[in-house]
């Protein structure tokens, strides 16, 4: 099978209104049948950090948008942990307009569902943020648009 369509792509947190001093709404992410996942956060214009950007797990999903028990994943933090040069990590800040921020997760031996959480500071008025999750190396992998989350795909 082509290599490109082995993945499946889910929006976490489709684009949406400014948020300002609060958290987004994000989807939870199930990764069941995928061994790699990476969640890419698109910042828009921004005026203030994001206070909280890190990804949780569980084995349980609570609802679409919620873990049952949710806990923080070691390496995901960040401002806290270390990033992939080694140094620790900083949290988007408010000059970080139009930038990509990543999280590559190696899935084997996770939990079954993942949910980024990001909470934007207070500012003037806030940032435009969305977050997308790329799942990849299925055991059985999608053979439609739709099952690998898109409306169409071009393959070229």
């Amino acid at each position: 099978m082509n290599a490109l369509l082995n993945k499946k792509a889910f929006l976490v947190t489709p684009p949406a209104a400014i948020v300002n001093n609060a958290s987004l709404t994000c989807n939870v992410i199930d990764t069941l049948g995928y061994t790699d996942l990476e969640i890419i956060v698109l910042l828009g214009a921004t005026d203030i950090a994001l206070t909280t950007l890190k990804v949780q797990e569980s084995d349980t999903a609570a609802s679409s948008t919620a873990l049952t028990g949710g806990a923080d994943i070691t390496g995901t933090r960040f401002g806290t942990d270390a990033n992939d040069t080694g140094s620790t990590s900083t949290a988007p800040s408010a000059t970080d307009d139009n930038k990509l921020f990543s999280f590559k997760i190696d899935l084997r031996g996770r939990k079954r569902y993942l949910l980024p959480v990001v909470t934007v500071g207070n500012g003037s008025s806030g940032a435009f943020v969305t977050v997308l999750a790329l799942l990849s190396r299925p055991s059985d992998g999608p053979r439609t648009a739709a099952d690998s989350g898109y409306s169409q795909r071009m393959l070229v």
